[in-house]
């Protein structure tokens, strides 16, 4: 029997779904206290909202927490068109 280690592509949920959870607690605890909620529910809600980061940090280590907090952006191309500079210099007239 095998068994893999937690990671980007191997977790035991997956990165993405996991950093919507950690947004949607942070922003009801926002809410929970501007609304003047009781000390209590905001409390509960900080407490999840840290309790998420701290157990990714312990299923996956200090990096897949990094990338749970900071994602990683994928570049985005600079043509529409999908061209090389070389090739886009051909269609100016």
């Amino acid at each position: 029997m095998s068994v893999v280690a937690p990671g980007r592509q191997h977790g035991l949920v997956p990165l993405p779904r996991t950093r919507v959870k950690f947004l949607v607690f942070a922003a009801l605890t926002v809410l929970a206290a501007v609304a003047g909620m009781p000390g209590r529910i905001v409390v509960a809600l900080a407490a999840i909202s840290l309790a998420i980061p701290l157990a990714v940090a312990v299923a996956g280590g200090r990096r897949l927490a990094r990338d749970l907090l900071l994602p990683v952006r994928r570049p985005e191309p600079a043509s529409g068109v999908g061209h090389r500079p070389e090739q886009g210099e051909r269609f100016v007239t």
